[in-house]
């Protein structure tokens, strides 16, 4: 049975050599497409922001709302929250 250490000793390298021969890879892009795919980034970057922020905005607004709706001086909330005297209680 081989040993994990023997397997380590061949496994790294291995995966050493295939991280430099892509790093290789992506070094080859020409300096326009490297541009361009800066500005594809940053531009998705940008639109998830706006779509972040919408839905910021919109959350904020419903407990806006909410808060404002249930407050304690609403006048629908002005009623006694303990149950009245006449009602008895039941044992």
């Amino acid at each position: 049975m081989v040993s994990y250490s023997k397997l380590a000793l061949f496994l790294i390298p291995v995966v050493v050599l295939f991280l430099l021969d892509v790093n290789s890879a992506f070094a080859q892009e020409s300096s326009k497409q490297y541009m361009s795919a800066r500005i594809e980034i940053w531009a998705l970057f940008y639109r998830l922001m706006v779509v972040a922020f919408v839905i910021g905005a919109v959350v904020m607004g419903t407990i806006t709302w909410v808060v404002w709706r249930f407050r304690e001086s609403h006048p629908k909330n002005k009623g006694s929250i303990t149950p009245s005297r006449s009602e008895g209680a039941h044992h």
